[in-house]
């Protein structure tokens, strides 16, 4: 027997409606914007100031273009989908607000506001790995289900979760976007909380790239970030170097890496690289 998927009937219906930013759908009604009322299981947590400043000015002049999804909560209205709308519309001074009044069950408020969210792009990576943890609990899904369901790959879910075993202090730096998801994977493969808090605050401090966080990310496993011993280049090495670097008239480097011996030969060209080939293999290619 398939197991359902928890997504709840007519989802990708009302997701139709939600998910439009212009005028593509009729308002069923207009209501006073103070019988409206945010969700408050609403997965992005923070709006940003200048983008929604931008969207109160555009809708003083052309009003609300695409309606926001409601559904009937005691007396007043809840918001199901487009609270950023609503968040503008009253910084623009707004009375009332068309509205699609839609029945939606307790269960699917969250998974609609979460999957308009992640379609816009619209939540941090920390507000994002949240809302897929709580699908997840509430609809005891697997991550492949999930995937399915807010049509993303499985890793991008793991990965989006993995960031939930960051220290508080670490996710709060996401929150307030001066780390990225990309830096915090870097972050995760410190092995202690200490070490992850301190390489978090560098990164802050110094405006380090993802690239520069992952270089460090080795050195903050321990209680103090300093470098790993490392073994002097062996005599012989450095005269294979050299030898290597007469026969095949290329720069030849001959070192320890992580435990294994290499050989590195440059090339500047495919050209370059053919006619090495050739000399190693005595024409033999």
């Amino acid at each position: 027997m398939v197991k359902k998927s928890g997504l709840g009937k007519g989802l990708e219906s009302l997701m139709g409606e939600a998910n439009a930013e212009v005028g593509a759908v009729a308002s069923d009604t207009m209501l006073p914007i103070s019988k409206i009322k945010p969700n408050k299981n609403q997965p992005r947590q923070s709006f940003e100031a200048e983008p929604l400043s931008e969207l109160a000015d555009s809708i003083k002049q052309n009003g609300v273009l695409q309606p926001i999804m409601v559904r009937k909560k005691g007396t007043s209205y809840e918001i199901v989908a487009g609270e950023r709308r609503y968040q503008a519309a009253k910084i623009a001074g707004l009375k009332e607000i068309p509205v699609l009044i839609r029945d939606v069950s307790d269960e699917d408020v969250f998974k609609l506001a979460l999957i308009e969210n992640l379609q816009r792009s619209d939540l941090n990576p920390i507000e994002e790995a949240m809302g897929f943890k709580t699908l997840i609990d509430q609809n005891k899904l697997t991550q492949e289900a999930l995937a399915k369901a807010v049509s993303k790959s499985r890793p991008t879910i793991a990965n989006a979760l993995r960031l939930l075993d960051l220290p508080q202090e670490v996710q709060d730096l996401m929150r307030e976007g001066k780390l990225t998801a990309g830096h915090a994977r870097a972050i995760l493969a410190v092995a202690g909380e200490e070490g992850r808090i301190r390489l978090a605050k560098k990164v802050v401090a110094e405006n380090l790239s993802v690239r520069q966080t992952e270089s460090l990310a080795p050195l903050f496993s321990g209680n103090n970030p300093v470098p790993s011993h490392r073994e002097p280049t062996p005599k012989s090495f450095k005269r294979a170097a050299r030898e290597l670097k007469v026969a095949l008239e290329a720069n030849v480097k001959v070192k320890k890496v992580r435990g294994k011996n290499k050989i590195e030969i440059e090339f500047e060209s495919e050209d370059d690289l053919a006619r090495l080939v050739e000399r190693i293999s005595g024409g033999q290619a």
